[in-house]
């Protein structure tokens, strides 16, 4: 990975503003973009593109191959003869995303498209399609598994028949060809998901931007990739999880954190070479330029819950594959461009694994003060290796943190930065530039100064999450010049500008 300084901003394709009620790749995204190069930025942080489950959350997919249609641009459908204009809805919220009434449109829409394409697309198109389905391992286990869940209202594939559940080779062609015409429309939505992420992604990198992608450890129980296989999973013969996922008790919460997802059976994974871990991180590589994995110390060990526990207080820690994985990575794929994300309680083991291998950590300034001048989060106890956040995803907004500080909290931050409370959030921002780390990455929320109410998501609250969405006209040329002449004076300016 180039160790020159840069900086970025970190921005889900779904908060991009815009007609259909969601965020698209489509005349939006490559504004984003345009802004990004006149500010003088060169990464573009987001979230996982997978298809998202219950709850909308981008960490709880059904494939960690495959993307998301609901951010498929629906307008460049239209250019290519898949839809017409008339299909197009612009009276969808444009403040927060809807999900039910964005589904229900989105999806609607891409099945009339599919169809059209299937009735009279070109010849040139059709052989693009096939040639995507056919060089694309992962895709039809998916489709089938899209189109199951469709069939089956929904049910998840453990309450499947036994043969299909437990994929009988007769009962997968039966359902293949029971269910061709859903297969299709969901193998198209993937091949559009592709070709135009693709397009956007080109676009950002002739313009010197590099997508910083962001890969979950762990995936979810009612996923293609557990149906598909299960021997690589701790499950029972029924597909039932014997131990799932969580973190143990600590201060932010007396029972842990029972996150429920199936664990990895590490010694049949390591028996293949971990082919299924190394054919993930090819398929991000071939969407991002570098990848944050989320949960890095699960690699050195990870907390281990019996399945049907109240809660992961009874769990306990399992040593993980540690620098074996990272090697049969590195032999089959050669540098590994991965951010670690190392917040909350790592030992030192975690450490040095993240070390050895090279790989960046993460700072973030809102856990910086309040415990004394060793904070490893203050900008002054910052490290070369590693990329320095004001907040994330998971974090408030830096306006609204600081404003639910208590005075004397206030205070203290404000003694560090030398600086008075007004514009508080530019003094973040601009202490993450000066830092020492060789990445910096800012939140689109506090660039334009957002309270509370735009934060991305409250951890450990179900509902509410994930709806955050630019406001229209952000991308303006004043923000632009701001950005740039903060990120020239703090030595992060690319030399092609």
């Amino acid at each position: 990975m180039a160790r020159m300084r840069k900086s970025g901003v970190l921005l889900h394709p779904t908060s991009l503003p815009g007609d259909g009620g969601i965020g698209s790749f489509g005349e939006q995204a490559r504004r984003f973009v345009d802004f990004l190069h006149k500010a003088g930025q060169s990464l573009w942080q987001i979230l996982p593109l997978g298809p998202t489950a219950y709850g909308n959350s981008p960490y709880s997919c059904y494939s960690a191959f495959a993307g998301n249609p609901l951010l498929i641009s629906l307008e460049t459908l239209v250019e290519e003869g898949d839809l017409a204009p008339e299909e197009l809805r612009t009276d969808l919220t444009s403040e927060r995303i809807d999900y039910v009434a964005v589904e229900e449109y989105k999806r609607g829409t891409l099945r009339r498209a599919a169809t059209q394409f299937f009735a009279t697309g070109s010849g040139r198109r059709k052989e693009d399609f096939w040639h995507f389905c056919d060089s694309t391992f992962w895709l039809h286990d998916f489709a089938l598994f899209m189109a199951l869940k469709t069939h089956f209202e929904g049910m998840s594939w453990n309450q499947w028949p036994d043969p299909i559940l437990k994929r009988e080779p007769e009962a997968l062609s039966d359902w293949s060809d029971q269910l061709g015409s859903l297969i299709g429309e969901q193998k198209y939505q993937q091949w559009q998901f592709f070709l135009q992420w693709r397009k956007l992604k080109k676009y950002a990198n002739a313009q010197g931007i590099s997508i910083v992608g962001d890969l979950p450890i762990f995936v979810a129980f009612d996923s293609a990739d557990v149906w598909a296989n299960p021997h690589l999973f701790h499950l029972d013969e029924q597909g039932v999880p014997s131990v799932v996922a969580g973190v143990p008790p600590d201060y932010f919460s007396k029972t842990g954190q029972l996150w429920g997802n199936p664990l990895y059976n590490w010694d049949r994974m390591a028996a293949d070479g971990f082919g299924w871990w190394v054919a993930r991180l090819k398929n991000d590589l071939s969407l991002y330029d570098m990848v944050r994995i989320d949960h890095f110390r699960g690699f050195e060990a990870y907390w281990e819950v019996p399945h049907g526990a109240p809660t992961a207080e009874h769990g306990h820690w399992v040593k993980g594959p540690g620098d074996a994985l990272f090697h049969a990575m590195r032999n089959a794929i050669g540098e590994l461009p991965i951010i670690a994300e190392d917040l909350g309680v790592i030992t030192s083991e975690v450490e040095a694994l993240r070390d050895r291998f090279g790989f960046p950590g993460m700072k973030i300034l809102q856990f910086a003060f309040g415990s004394g001048s060793d904070n490893p989060y203050l900008p002054h106890n910052h490290v070369r290796e590693s990329v320095v956040y004001t907040g994330t995803h998971d974090n408030d907004t830096t306006a609204g943190w600081f404003s639910g500080l208590k005075a004397k909290e206030q205070k203290a931050v404000l003694t560090y930065l030398d600086r008075p409370a007004n514009d508080i959030v530019w003094h973040m921002i601009n202490a993450a530039l000066a830092s020492v780390a060789n990445y910096a990455v800012i939140p689109m929320q506090d660039l334009l100064e957002l309270p509370s109410s735009s934060r991305m998501n409250v951890p450990g609250v179900a509902s509410g999450n994930w709806g955050w969405r630019c406001p229209g006209d952000v991308f303006s040329a004043k923000l632009a010049t701001r950005l740039a002449a903060a990120t020239e004076l703090y030595g992060r300016f690319p030399e092609r500008l």
